[in-house]
């Protein structure tokens, strides 16, 4: 399994075009738990993001849309996503 920060970076620049976006790879923090495969990364991440995408959307519908962008990573393995929405203000 090979998915890295910049990965989903890409693929959410791609899909979303965000205004603010940071990933970070929390599967360090995550040893241990269950999805966590014994290296250290890969598996759990943080996604900060906002983009007009979400404009007039419910969280969930926001939510929804990220995982729908991400879902090729979790076919491949990821196993948890924790995400912060941004709003143009912030």
């Amino acid at each position: 399994m090979n998915i890295t920060a910049a990965n989903l970076h890409a693929r959410l620049t791609e899909k979303l075009k965000p205004f603010a976006l940071q990933v970070v790879d929390e599967s360090a923090d995550h040893a241990g738990h269950a999805g966590s495969d014994g290296s250290g990364h890969g598996t759990h991440f943080r996604v900060r993001i906002g983009t007009g995408v979400f404009q007039g959307l419910s969280r969930v519908a926001k939510h929804r849309l990220v995982y729908d962008a991400l879902q090729q990573f979790t076919d491949q393995g990821m196993h948890a996503l924790a995400i912060e929405i941004v709003d143009a203000s912030d």
